[in-house]
């Protein structure tokens, strides 16, 4: 080997005490602790900044950077640092310690420093790299994590909040979010950040962790911040990107499923019931209406609800599923809401429309099958009988009268249905079939009925069975032309001055018989004849005397005379 290599082992040996072979030529270096991982060695015109001792052969201490309380930064070889110093540092990794020792001539000489180090002595130093950086080094970025989807990521002028951790290069944290509690919310681009944050953040996707190595003219540079960051120091910041928006950001809408037909989409003053799941941009839940079990139920475009729902809801149709991202400035702003919602933040709500209807609806009739020859439709007091399926618009089957012996019955306008079922009921044929789409006023209201939810649009199917003319509203029985001049003998038919239940209803059933009179359809016809007789026998005896027989259009009229 070369008589220096011969020099160089000849001098550790020297150094651990196996007799003085005289000067050491070069610096002896002793690497006595090399991380792991190396992210970068000193090279030559490189920024450093590091942590010594120094000491004389003895152990006694001539300068330390620890007294100090202060970390040394300088340029490697150029010539401001002793020679020695200036070899012994190349190669170094952020965070190797090394053991240099520095011969005189690659020291302070022959002629020493006043008062602190003699001539001719030999330097001990014990040195920790803590950082490494040049004036060339661009920003550092490195993706640690990246969602699958991303559809749109930062730009200059956005608002961002994110998480950190802030280290120095060596590992020293010096800040983080975390433990705040908060993310940290601010612009991108605007000055309000250092130079390297502003340019790292740019091109990052919501849900993104970055690592990104500042070098500190793009940092804190010569003056640090407080105590935390010393001066000329790298800034190492893991980053996750929770979400971003800009102010010029409208409501942003994705159509996830629309349903094939599509009669009508939701407007301004229109009432829509809907399910909907809300949550950050990062995917935590914040509120859920499926967690309540009930719709939420609302006027949109009337400020009832916040802005950027009112615009994300216009135009949806029934059944449609869609997916609204609001901004924070059409949300609940800088000040979020509750424990749930921070401030500045993206909202996502997935929504489902159940129905909707506005106020002025009337009741929607489309005629399935109506037969051919049809002349007779069904009117105001007529008795009828039908077959229904109720549903509600998603699907959701509520009633059914298939689910009985028999069809159902009425009497149209005697308020026994809700008013949209009666109006969908009348002019319609025996056998027609109809589909009646009946907005909640016509309904059963806000409040609903059992099994009908509040503000619910329902979906009637309607077949028509049968039907019976009426008689007018207060009359069980009406004669068709005038009645008999002397009614009461007619009526008495045994004539013993009196008239029993018995007699009564044969004289009623005879008169249906002949065709002279009809009594309102019902399916108890003996049950109206015994309500038309108790309202005849006033004193309650079980017989009518002549005096208690009166027709319905003379009590009428007495009425009006009293009245008047």
């Amino acid at each position: 080997s070369s008589p220096g290599g011969l020099i160089l082992l000849l001098s550790i040996l020297g150094a651990l005490g196996l007799g003085d072979p005289g000067p050491l030529e070069d610096v002896v270096i002793d690497r006595y602790y090399i991380p792991k991982i190396c992210l970068r060695e000193v090279q030559m015109g490189d920024f450093i900044r590091y942590h010594y001792n120094g000491t004389f052969k003895d152990g006694k201490k001539f300068d330390s950077s620890y007294d100090r309380g202060a970390t040394v930064a300088g340029v490697v070889g150029v010539g401001r640092l002793i020679t020695g110093m200036d070899r012994g540092l190349q190669g170094m990794c952020v965070n190797e310690r090394r053991h240099l020792i520095v011969p005189p001539h690659l020291g302070y000489g022959s002629i020493g420093v006043a008062g602190l180090i003699p001539p001719d002595a030999t330097l001990y130093f014990d040195v920790v790299m803590l950082d490494i950086w040049n004036k060339n080094d661009k920003l550092q970025i490195t993706t640690l994590s990246k969602p699958e989807r991303c559809n749109r990521t930062v730009e200059n002028s956005d608002f961002v909040r994110y998480h950190y951790n802030g280290t120095l290069l060596d590992g020293t944290p010096f800040d983080s979010s975390y433990s705040k509690d908060s993310t940290y919310d601010t612009y991108v681009g605007t000055g309000w950040l250092i130079k390297g944050m502003d340019q790292g953040l740019l091109g990052m996707c919501a849900g993104e962790k970055r690592s990104i190595i500042i070098p500190p003219f793009l940092a804190y540079g010569e003056k640090g911040y407080r105590t935390v960051i010393p001066p000329q120091a790298s800034l190492v910041f893991s980053v996750l990107l929770v979400d971003f928006h800009n102010p010029k950001d409208g409501v942003f809408l994705e159509h996830l499923e629309v349903p094939e037909s599509c009669k009508r989409r939701a407007v301004t003053g229109d009432f829509v019931r809907y399910h909907y799941n809300g949550t950050l941009m990062d995917g935590t839940l914040f509120d859920s209406s499926y967690s309540r079990n009930q719709t939420y139920n609302t006027y949109i475009g009337k400020g009832y609800i916040i802005p950027g729902m009112d615009q994300g809801l216009q135009g949806v149709c029934m059944g449609e599923r869609r997916r609204v991202v609001i901004p924070p400035h059409l949300a609940y702003g800088e000040n979020g809401a509750g424990d749930k919602i921070p401030g500045s933040a993206v909202l996502i709500f997935d929504v489902h429309i159940i129905d909707f209807h506005n106020p002025e609806d009337p009741v929607e009739i489309e005629t399935v099958y109506r037969p051919e020859d049809c002349n007779v439709t069904t009117r105001d007091r007529d008795f009828i009988r039908y077959h229904y399926n109720c549903s509600l618009l998603d699907g959701t089957k509520l009633f059914s009268s298939h689910d009985y012996e028999k069809p159902q019955e009425v009497t149209l306008g005697a308020n026994k249905v809700i008013e949209g079922l009666n109006s969908g009921l009348l002019n319609m044929c025996t056998g027609e079939r109809r589909v009646l789409i009946i907005p909640p006023h016509l309904g059963h209201g806000e409040s609903g009925a059992r099994g009908v939810p509040g503000s619910a649009v329902l979906r009637f199917e309607v077949e028509l069975i049968s039907m019976e003319e009426g008689v007018p509203e207060g009359y069980l029985f009406i004669w068709h032309g005038e009645p008999p001049t002397s009614l009461y003998e007619q009526m008495d038919l045994n004539k013993d001055g009196e008239i029993p239940a018995d007699e009564f209803s044969t004289f009623i059933k005879t008169q249906v018989a002949e065709g002279k009179g009809r009594l309102m359809p019902s399916s108890d016809p003996e049950k109206v004849i015994a309500d038309m007789f108790r309202n005849q026998d006033r004193n309650q005896d079980g017989k009518i005397t002549s005096e208690e027989l009166k027709l319905k259009s003379d009590e009428d009229q007495e009425k009006i005379h009293e009245e008047l």
